[in-house]
């Protein structure tokens, strides 16, 4: 499973292989390169969409014009359901992070799709309100936490959604800058930079060009939680 918790099985959960099937084939099925735009903040939402392979960047752009780094979406996980449904505008601009395929559906589908099988609604709403306990614990972190810590747990965070295992350490499979890093956890360069090069110095981590792994877990975990 490629999961930060979830799989296709998730968004499908209590229908069989054959109704699961006939719902993907529903959709339009996108190949996307690394780079490409699915949709961009304040656009009409037309479709919504489930990753089936890759990652999706999604980010904002606040009234200051920088944009704000808000999630990584990987397989199984859903991208704008709530807004498609509600015909409103799409919140934030999702970009590809490496070779991506999504499926999407418009409005009229989803909704003869949910119709059809009330169980997919039911899934959804899980799915939301685990997004938004996601977004609470980081709101949280935000202001009351040390800046180490969140890069801490931002780390953490992102090896739980896309982490492969190689012997002892985990990988964080796919490109994230440092700049990255520091919009996803809202601290600056400079400050993710010092901590990082602290961190390798102790064997926490290895971090060259735009790959980070995490080389001891078990110490990243502890200093996290530390009081």
């Amino acid at each position: 499973m490629d999961k930060a918790g979830y799989n296709l099985t998730d968004f499908l959960y209590g229908l069989s292989k054959k109704q699961g099937g006939e719902i993907i084939m529903r959709g339009t099925t996108l190949d996307l390169k690394a780079g490409a735009v699915l949709f961009r903040e304040g656009d009409p939402a037309t479709r919504s969409f489930l990753v089936l392979k890759g990652r999706l960047k999604l980010g904002k752009v606040h009234e200051l014009g920088k944009e704000v780094l808000i999630r990584y979406i990987g397989p199984g996980e859903l991208a704008a359901m709530i807004t498609v449904l509600e015909e409103r505008d799409y919140p934030v601009t999702a970009e590809t992070v490496g070779e991506t395929r999504v499926v999407g559906w418009d409005r009229r589908t989803m909704l003869e799709i949910m119709t059809k099988h009330p169980q997919l609604s039911i899934n959804m709403i899980r799915y939301s309100t685990d997004r938004l306990e996601d977004l609470q614990s980081r709101y949280l972190e935000l202001h009351a936490e040390q800046v180490e810590k969140r890069i801490a747990r931002s780390l953490l965070r992102i090896m739980k959604q896309s982490g492969r295992r190689s012997g002892d350490e985990i990988i964080i499979d796919f490109p994230i800058s440092r700049q990255e890093l520091a919009d996803y956890t809202g601290t600056t360069l400079y400050t993710v930079s010092r901590t990082l090069s602290a961190w390798e110095k102790k064997g926490w981590v290895k971090s060259k060009r735009a790959r980070i792994i995490i080389a001891d877990p078990h110490a990243l975990v502890l200093f996290s939680e530390k009081v």
